[in-house]
């Protein structure tokens, strides 16, 4: 499974909910008709979209068995995934922006600057949102920034100040 965004709210009155998306592109998960939702070690199940669309920087969506508010805010804090063999294949390296969500980000003089707890969109180039106790520390994902992405150990290698 490949998690793509969070159920972060309930949106209006008629149980729909609303979702952060960990994709490039706001939309990419509305192509998917059955998403999986659940928590991270937790049970997962399988649900049919009703009905979504985007909204402003977040998507919205009614999801089955959630006739009202109460029932999708029940739902908040989930997380929203497909299958891997659902998506396309990627290139060398290339990568998931949810395979990237909470992997720990260390300079090369080793010092942890945080999180990765999120992507911006800049339009020249992708920036990585790290969370760390200060706060929060923008790094443009660019390979001059970007030394090495290790999924198996998940951290981030790069070439950047914490004072930056």
């Amino acid at each position: 499974m490949v998690i793509m965004g969070r159920i972060v709210a309930a949106y209006g009155i008629k149980g729909w909910v609303k979702i952060q998306p960990y994709t490039e592109y706001l939309d990419s998960l509305l192509d998917y008709r059955s998403w999986w939702i659940g928590r991270e070690g937790g049970p997962w199940r399988e649900v049919e979209v009703r009905q979504s669309e985007a909204h402003n920087k977040t998507l919205v969506a009614e999801l089955p068995d959630c006739p009202d508010r109460s029932a999708a805010e029940k739902l908040k804090g989930l997380l929203i995934a497909v299958p891997r063999s659902n998506l396309p294949k990627q290139g060398k390296d290339e990568y998931y922006w949810s395979d990237l969500i909470g992997l720990a980000v260390v300079n090369e003089e080793g010092v942890q600057l945080g999180a990765v707890s999120g992507f911006l969109e800049t339009g020249a180039n992708h920036v990585l949102s790290v969370a760390n106790d200060s706060g929060e520390i923008l790094i443009p994902f660019v390979a001059s920034a970007i030394k090495q992405v290790d999924l198996k150990n998940r951290t981030i290698l790069v070439d950047w100040s914490a004072d930056y």
